[in-house]
């Protein structure tokens, strides 16, 4: 199986890379930074793991630098739409700039990636997967990120809507809901901050971040084959 994976080069998205690699398929990442780890990961893998570096930021170019430049005329079997960047603020202080910066790259960018992945499944007649990574803060709230849960609310309902439109093909979309991971996203937070928001789960501690990326393999093999449309809670019992 063929995997796009945005985000790929830390955090979830390499780990979702790992694990898909764990069960012999080939990873396609994409991601703006070209890491040390990601790297480790070519190393052992290097038969299996192709890297290209774009920042999502720039959705003119999606086409031109994934498609045409690295994915060609490769059949992709699976898209993980990890990529996404925090904007933390209150509503009060929302900044116009940073809230489309923000929606570029959690929102137009997949959506985007989206049109292409149907194209490449339809064109090659696979009956692939879309997999969306959203988060537990579009379900409940936090202080600071409505514009964040914000873009994540519009790829689950872009998800929903994929499912219902292309599920004739054999195409399934459907969302993996992460609860909160000590990830760099969360690094600027202190460690008091962090277990104020781990106790308000039902297993008192963070998400792990091996089993939001265990979650994603399960949903793209044939074990999962009735499973569209859906949203999966992986959070620790948080909602």
């Amino acid at each position: 199986m063929n995997v796009l994976v945005t985000g790929c080069s830390r955090g979830v998205g390499l780990e979702i890379c790992k694990q898909f690699l764990e069960k012999g398929h080939t990873i396609y990442g994409v991601s703006r930074t070209y890491t040390d780890e990601f790297k480790l990961l070519e190393s052992k893998y290097p038969e299996k793991v192709f890297f290209k570096s774009i920042d999502l930021k720039d959705v003119s170019n999606i086409k031109e630098i994934i498609f045409k430049e690295f994915i060609k005329n490769i059949s992709i079997n699976c898209f993980v739409n990890n990529a996404a960047i925090a904007y933390d603020d209150i509503i009060t202080n929302v900044n116009a700039y940073n809230l489309e910066e923000t929606y570029k790259v959690n929102v137009f960018s997949p959506i985007l990636i989206t049109k292409y992945v149907l194209r490449n499944m339809i064109l090659n007649k696979v009956k692939g997967n879309i997999i969306h990574i959203s988060s537990v803060s579009a379900h409940t709230g936090y202080n600071g990120l409505a514009m964040y849960a914000s873009t994540k609310g519009a790829i689950e309902a872009f998800s929903k809507n994929t499912a219902r439109e292309w599920g004739r093909y054999g195409i399934r979309s459907n969302v993996v809901v992460p609860g909160f991971m000590d990830t760099d996203m969360s690094s600027d937070l202190s460690d008091e901050q962090k277990e104020r928001i781990y106790k308000r789960t039902s297993l008192k501690k963070a998400t792990s971040i091996e089993s939001v990326a265990k979650t994603v393999v399960f949903i793209a093999s044939e074990a999962a084959l009735s499973i569209t449309g859906e949203k999966i809670h992986v959070d620790s019992g948080t909602i």
